[in-house]
């Protein structure tokens, strides 16, 4: 790179953590800032870290925006001792992170960063779609996904006892043993992207990636169970979700004999409900809803699509928490309180009142503090 410029990256705040969420941004496109001026703040479910400047300089290709979770070495802009300095590349502002291979796919006058591309692609967006011109960022294309359609939730009607699971990581292994425990499904196999073909999990054959699909449904398998957990990045669970319905997949609920569900609750599909959890009096269970191991799921609570209630985690009564969030293991939530979509409860935390949207919950506070 230039020596009149430095690049300004994200960095690793915890070794077990590798995203950290842009809860505040203190620049902006052209901005002249100071050595050791703060340029934004990030936090993650453990600590909170503030990126200063190294340097006197513009701030030039601000590529990221406040609300972001992003993964640690991601570019956040670049400071240059110029005005007018612009980066040895044109088609996009983030092509030095980017791999030759896939510079290729990206469209003419296209400017979008890596971590906004790697999602574009888990996604398979069509790249022709995003506007040319201003910066596409991770925030952009996570608008496509909200304006997107959810994936058409089908009715349990398909007779077969046949099913595969997706996924075949350490959430995997979970949901086998779930699926034998319960005796009411064959698994055919394993479906993995990452996974080498022929691979056992347990016993089961891993038989291809999502390529794999169309030739399954064409056998007559029609039933699927998502075995993605998500932990990381959420947006990867609902994907596999939207691929299975994409390719005419219906995901029954499945749960733990040991678990205790009332007959008053409401249970969609795709639900997994594993070992001593409950769920409580007319509770109401959307979509996809993971309730992982001994989770209590209190009368009336509401848990909106795609939410994660990790092992030994309490939900007292009428609790709400919407889509795509997660609460972490031990955590204790108050009666009554709602917790924000697509937040993060860090573990043993104790919530005693209504979270925003958006919220990360450090491990083993109080909230509020």
């Amino acid at each position: 790179m230039d020596i009149s410029a430095i690049s300004v990256k994200i960095p690793l705040l915890n070794p077990n953590e590798p995203e950290a969420k842009i809860v505040s941004l203190a620049i902006e496109e052209g901005q002249y800032v100071h050595e050791g001026d703060i340029l934004c703040t990030l936090e993650t479910t453990k600590s909170t870290a503030e990126l200063i400047a190294e340097r006197d300089g513009y701030v030039v290709h601000l590529l990221l925006s406040k609300g972001e979770t992003v993964k640690a070495g991601a570019q956040l802009c670049y400071l240059s001792e110029e005005e007018d300095w612009q980066p040895e590349f044109t088609q996009t502002a983030a092509k030095e992170s980017i791999p030759t291979s896939e510079q290729a796919d990206i469209p003419a006058g296209l400017r979008i960063s890596k971590p906004a591309l790697m999602l574009a692609q888990s996604i398979d967006l069509d790249l022709n779609l995003l506007p040319v011109g201003p910066m596409v960022t991770e925030s952009l294309i996570r608008e496509f996904i909200d304006k997107s359609p959810e994936p058409e939730v089908q009715e349990f009607e398909f007779n077969s006892q046949e099913l595969i699971v997706y996924g075949g990581g350490g959430h995997g292994k979970s949901v086998i043993d779930l699926i034998l425990a319960a005796g009411i499904y064959h698994i055919q196999g394993v479906i993995d992207d990452g996974i080498q073909p022929g691979t056992s999990i347990l016993g089961f054959p891993v038989l291809g990636g999502r390529e794999k699909l169309p030739e399954l449904h064409a056998q007559g398998i029609r039933q699927a169970v998502n075995a993605v957990g998500g932990i990381g990045d959420i947006t990867s669970r609902i994907n596999v979700f939207q691929h299975l319905a994409k390719h005419g997949f219906v995901c029954p609920s499945i749960s733990h004999p040991s678990a205790v569900i009332e007959p008053s609750a409401s249970i969609a599909p795709g639900v997994q409900v594993f070992p001593n959890a409950y769920v409580g009096s007319e509770a109401n269970i959307g979509f996809g809803v993971i309730i992982n191991t001994g989770a209590i799921v209190s009368h009336e609570c509401i848990l909106d699509a795609y939410t994660n209630i990790s092992p030994g985690a309490v939900l007292a009564g009428d609790v709400k928490v919407g889509h795509s969030s997660l609460v972490g293991m031990g955590v204790t939530v108050n009666l009554g309180v709602k917790i924000g979509e697509n937040s993060r409860i860090g573990n043993g935390a104790t919530v005693k009142s209504d979270v925003p949207d958006g919220s990360i919950i450090k491990a083993g506070t109080v909230w509020p503090e």
